[in-house]
């Protein structure tokens, strides 16, 4: 039994492993996403199983308690955070993540120096890793969940020097490194790269603007899953090692796709200091607009969307925040028993985080063969006799392929002035998170209609119910 014990349990973790790659597969459509789900978490129940089995595990009632303090804890979240709020809640969890992982690490240290045994240099090494990794992924996501919460401004916060001083402190950081490979066993010195690690974590957040927001969090969730690996490389744990990397791998794919839908590079994402998380600001190019915008009542936007051939909807972030996805639904099957032919458009980097108009729209029993991407639905609004824009704004922005001097121009975007007509549903003419006015407020074939997207939304579905 001792000797088959070690092979099990490495066989289970291979068995995990598979399932963990099958759940990232069927993750990556809305048809089995739900599926895919469960398959990975029948993956992550193996491996805690498995570990709990291992002979080095020492106190199971310590780890029986964290494992009913942590489910009490999440299950209650899962219950109570709202939607709107997931983008914080992940901000959140991928801090968690990171650290727990350095924790590993510091927690390995202090047993290493306590048992008088001395420290391997791939040892020493993977938790210096783990150590810069986990810690900036702890404070970086906390500080990301502060902005997203309102709790600190969403603007990038810059001052004079600033990246010198966080290229004194990667020095620093790689100086006492470099000590503790010498001299292992000096703890005040690994205590202080621990500390220079959570500030490099709070000064890398600082400089972001919420406009970026959602490729940080791509970002951040990829370096929690780094920070993972390394700390599987500390303990010597394969499961750790391979579930680190494909979280690893999956974000930093995810902030690709973020970065190349902004049309920008990771580098312009992290140090250029862009967006303004919602201010008002100026016009695109820098002038502020003084046109004459036009704005209807819900009687005439139903009017407009009754009698149409084919509608697109384009939610944004002011739907999620109004938690309108309901409403819009009913709107949407409403038109389509009046024979519309009924569209959504989804913008890759929507609301505050990777697909948040898509969890919103499954929330509400959307079928996703409705939901188009960018690139797909973009030839279509040409067709299209009204393009419904319930609280999106840089998304939609014209200035973005028009005006050269736009900080957002070559942006990809849902191209809604093509349409025929658009209305805009929004409660006022403030900017978005890139801190822009929009130009396509003022075109001529668009009609703006004030107010809370929920109650707008919801007088929308009686006007066309009457019609």
């Amino acid at each position: 039994m001792s000797d088959f014990l070690p092979t099990g349990i490495q066989l289970t973790y291979l068995v995990a492993a598979s399932l963990f790659i099958l759940g990232l597969k069927k993750l990556g459509s809305p048809a089995t996403a739900r599926n895919g789900n469960v398959v990975a978490a029948v993956g992550m129940l193996l491996a805690i199983v498995a570990t709990m089995l291992d002979q080095h595990v020492l106190n199971y009632e310590m780890i029986l308690l964290g494992l009913a303090i942590g489910s009490g804890i999440g299950a209650i979240a899962a219950y109570k955070v709202q939607m709107t709020e997931m983008p914080q809640m992940v901000g959140l969890l991928n801090g968690l993540g990171g650290a727990a992982s350095a924790l590993v690490a510091v927690a390995e240290f202090w047993r290493l120096l306590d048992s008088g045994s001395p420290i391997p240099l791939d040892v020493n090494i993977s938790m210096l890793l783990d150590v810069l990794i986990g810690g900036v992924t702890f404070t970086g996501s906390f500080l990301a969940f502060a902005k997203l919460q309102g709790l600190i401004s969403g603007s990038p916060i810059t001052f004079p020097f600033q990246q010198p001083f966080n290229l004194l402190l990667l020095g620093l950081y790689i100086a006492g490194s470099a000590y503790l490979i010498v001299t292992p066993d000096s703890l005040p010195i690994f205590l202080a790269v621990v500390a220079v690690s959570l500030v490099l974590g709070v000064m890398f957040v600082i400089p972001i603007g919420g406009g970026d927001m959602p490729v940080v969090i791509s970002l951040l969730n990829s370096l929690s899953g780094i920070a993972a690996a390394a700390a599987g490389f500390v303990v010597m744990n394969n499961m750790l090692i391979i579930a680190g990397a494909l979280v690893g791998a999956s974000g930093l794919i995810l902030t690709e796709i973020m970065c190349k839908a902004m049309n920008r590079s990771l580098f312009s994402v992290l140090f250029s200091a862009f967006g303004t998380g919602g201010a008002a600001g100026g016009a695109a190019g820098g002038d502020v607009i003084d046109q004459t915008v036009r704005s209807i009542d819900p009687e005439e936007g139903a009017m407009m969307l009754g009698y149409a051939r084919s509608v697109v909807i384009v939610p944004g972030y002011g739907m999620a925040v109004a938690q309108a996805q309901h409403s819009v639904r009913e709107l949407a099957d409403q038109l389509e028993r009046m024979g519309v032919d009924v569209k959504y458009a989804i913008h890759p980097v929507a609301g505050r985080m990777p697909g948040h108009m898509n969890v919103l729209l499954a929330e509400a029993n959307v079928a996703y063969t409705q939901l188009y991407d960018m690139e797909d639905i973009n030839p279509q609004f040409e067709q299209a006799d009204v393009a419904l824009v319930i609280g999106a704004n840089d998304v939609v922005n014209p200035a973005a392929r028009t005006d050269v001097n736009s900080p957002i121009y070559g942006m990809p975007i849902l191209e809604v002035d093509r349409a025929k007509h658009t209305i805009v549903i929004k409660r006022g003419m403030s900017t978005g998170f890139a801190g822009v006015d929009n130009e396509l407020f003022y075109k001529d074939k668009t009609t703006m209609l004030f107010g809370s997207a929920k109650d707008m939304v919801s007088k929308l579905v009686s006007e066309v119910k009457q019609l």
